[in-house]
């Protein structure tokens, strides 16, 4: 037996089972080489005591730390969005040795530095990075340093790695002709920042649906979902108090909290206009679930599965850890309907 203080390791264990350590190390590793009966009562023994191995001799033994980091901007990436990334990628890594950390960083200062630092310390055996730029230095780094890596994005500049994305271009054009449908001729994009990747493709979508449906833009470039929800709500408020305000808004942000309270902030802007979602104006808006019940305006949703996101670059970054082409890890993952959110049925 062992005292409940006790940290078990392969020496204990191998003890306490009569057998060798390099038969218990081999045994959790189901090691065909060992024998069935063996490999059960090592395994079931390690269930029992919680048995975790040591990251600093595991790290001796085979040069891998069993570990893959997240890596954040806390300036974008807060609530509903990250909490889904991460809930997605724990339940891909629940079954292997990999276990997740989270770096923290802010794209206000360098966004380098702690991919710098996991990749010069070598204390990670893998990266996952988003908010992905089109010639991204981040993704160049590691690449020259052979540090495996997964993106929540694309990058443009023919640099080969692996990717899950979802299709903004695809977005932005289902979401004008939705509001095409609805009757709605001057749209207005919330679009993401300009040095990001996916406002390339959103804008790209955006202009080809204008085009296809004779639809007129108003400009609202003067703000990003970058920006606080009171920032958006004063800048929704002004533009609906000119005269060729939108009857159509697209909103690029997903979520509830963080930056994906742009919704919130729409709907609050057009009341202090005096507008109404449904009455005056259509929304289309990006969104990680399909219902969000503390809105109780009438909109329309187009729904980005970021748990999803995160199980498969999970998936992707191990595949890539182990030795697989990259090229097998590039997923687009794209929207292909609107859903109407019905007041009434909350």
């Amino acid at each position: 037996m062992f005292p409940t203080s006790t940290n078990p390791t392969l020496k204990s264990m191998a003890t306490a089972l009569g057998l060798g350590i390099t038969t218990v190390a081999r045994a959790l590793k189901d090691d065909p080489k060992i024998s069935a009966r063996t490999r059960a009562s090592v395994q079931e023994l390690a269930r029992q005591l919680c048995y975790r191995p040591n990251r600093a001799g595991l790290r001796l033994r085979t040069g891998k730390t069993n570990v893959i980091s997240l890596v954040l901007d806390t300036h974008e990436q807060v609530g509903s969005f990250i909490s889904e990334m991460i809930f997605g990628i724990t339940e891909a890594l629940a079954d292997t040795p990999y276990h997740l950390t989270v770096t923290p960083y802010s794209s206000l200062k360098d966004s380098m530095k702690p991919v710098r630092y996991l990749v010069e310390t070598a204390s990670v055996d893998g990266i996952i990075i988003s908010r992905i730029e089109p010639d991204d230095e981040r993704v160049r780094y590691m690449i020259e340093h052979g540090m495996p890596f997964a993106t929540h994005g694309r990058t443009f500049a023919g640099l080969q790695h692996a990717f899950h994305d979802f299709d903004n271009e695809n977005f932005a054009r289902i979401a004008v002709q939705r509001l095409a449908k609805l009757g709605r001729r001057r749209i207005a994009l919330l679009a993401p920042p300009a040095e990001l990747s996916f406002h390339d493709h959103m804008r790209r979508g955006f202009k080809l649906g204008l085009a296809e449906h004779g639809l007129e833009e108003v400009p609202f470039d003067h703000v990003t979902n970058d920006n606080t929800i009171q920032e958006l709500r004063l800048a929704i408020r002004e533009v609906y108090r000119q005269k060729a305000a939108p009857d159509g808004i697209i909103n690029s942000s997903g979520g509830i909290s963080g930056t994906g309270g742009a919704l919130l902030a729409i709907v609050a802007g057009l009341a202090d206009a005096g507008a109404v979602a449904g009455r005056e104006v259509d929304i289309v808006t990006k969104q990680l679930y399909k219902d969000v019940p503390l809105v109780r305006e009438e909109y329309h949703i187009v729904h980005e599965d970021v748990r999803e996101a995160g199980r498969d670059l999970a998936r992707s970054l191990i595949g890539v850890i182990e030795g697989e082409p990259v090229s097998r890890f590039q997923k687009l993952a794209v929207p292909t309907k609107v859903i109407w959110h019905a007041p009434e049925a909350l």
